[in-house]
């Protein structure tokens, strides 16, 4: 295939062009562009090449996590601290397979700890726009960088998990080619690094993982010295309903005085509606719900409790032949 033209640079994932588990302002960018660039990233799943499409749960088992691997940092010319560095995604390419997970209660980890003594792990064959999951669903894809942020100020190390008022681990599935994100930038040069692509998500991410895949990113990288933000802020199109379609979603709520512990019950409900209606066995139904559910908050006016609601779109699953 010939080189795309409207592609200025490109950055593979050998070594010297990723860093692992940190930000850093020190750090030294492996590439530099003008502003209105495209940079072609190749991207590392967030385990770090550690699954293939023949892993099984005991893979999950013996890996050891040191943090997303993150390619860049990409030095933007003039970009200078109190700027804004707009970032058009242009281009997502997967590789064929992804892979959802979670730890056992052990760890601590996503939104329902306690609800899995043993881990959970389920590799997904990605074919075309659409992933297999088990007994016939399948879940569309809408593929996004789970990361995609600039340096921050402070100096030394800073952990790639928590997302930041520059960006990071944000993890909003609406990033989606023809999204723009829009961030603050706190050093010369900006210094843009992009990672952890999710070939799908449900909002919430509830088992601490979407379908996770390596992945080419396409990015235009335009500075906007006019704008002033805070945060990150976006522009997207979508897509806005529960991964699969615009048509019927059944949900389940949580309500309780705390939007977390409003959280888990709406999820719980829904591992238990997946179970009981749906026949799924409840690990499997958790990683589903990380990849296809969203969670919603629908209100947090009415003192004392708040109401978050699970949707899940019902065109996932195969028609059911028992009434044929």
């Amino acid at each position: 295939m010939p080189p795309d033209p409207s592609i200025d640079h490109r950055l593979d994932d050998r070594p010297e062009n990723v860093h692992v588990g940190a930000w850093n302002r020190d750090l030294d960018p492996v590439l530099s562009v003008e502003s209105g660039d495209v940079v072609a990233f190749e991207c590392r799943d967030a385990a770090n090449g550690h699954f293939d499409a023949g892993s099984t749960v005991a893979d999950l088992e013996a890996m050891s996590f040191e943090g997303h691997p993150l390619t860049g940092p990409v030095r933007v010319a003039r970009a200078e601290p109190g700027d804004v560095l707009a970032v058009e995604f242009l281009d997502f390419q997967h590789e064929g397979f992804g892979v959802s997970y979670f730890y056992p209660s052990a760890a601590g980890k996503g939104l329902l700890p306690d609800e899995f003594d043993e881990p959970g792990l389920h590799v997904w064959n990605l074919e075309g726009d659409v992933g297999e999951f088990v007994d016939g669903i399948e879940v569309p894809l809408a593929p996004f960088p789970g990361i995609a942020g600039v340096a921050p100020a402070a100096p030394g190390d800073h952990s790639t998990t928590p997302p930041r008022r520059v960006g990071g681990n944000l993890d909003v599935k609406h990033l989606t080619a023809g999204s723009t994100l829009y961030l603050p930038v706190e050093v010369a040069g900006a210094l843009f690094s992009v990672g952890d692509c999710h070939a799908a998500q449900g909002d919430g991410e509830v088992c601490v993982t979407g379908v996770e895949a390596p992945m080419s990113v396409t990015a235009r990288l335009t500075l906007r010295p006019e704008m002033e933000i805070e945060q990150p802020r976006f522009e997207t199109t979508g897509p806005f309903a529960p991964s699969g379609a615009d048509g019927t979603a059944y949900a389940t709520t949580g309500v309780a005085d705390d939007l977390v512990d409003a959280s888990r019950l709406a999820i719980r409900h829904m591992l238990d509606h997946l179970q009981e209606e749906r026949g799924l066995a409840r690990p499997d139904a958790y990683i589903l719900c990380s990849a296809a559910v969203d969670l919603k908050i629908n209100q947090v006016v009415n003192d004392p409790t708040w109401t978050v609601s699970a949707y899940l779109s019902e065109s996932l699953f195969p028609e059911s032949t028992d009434a044929m």
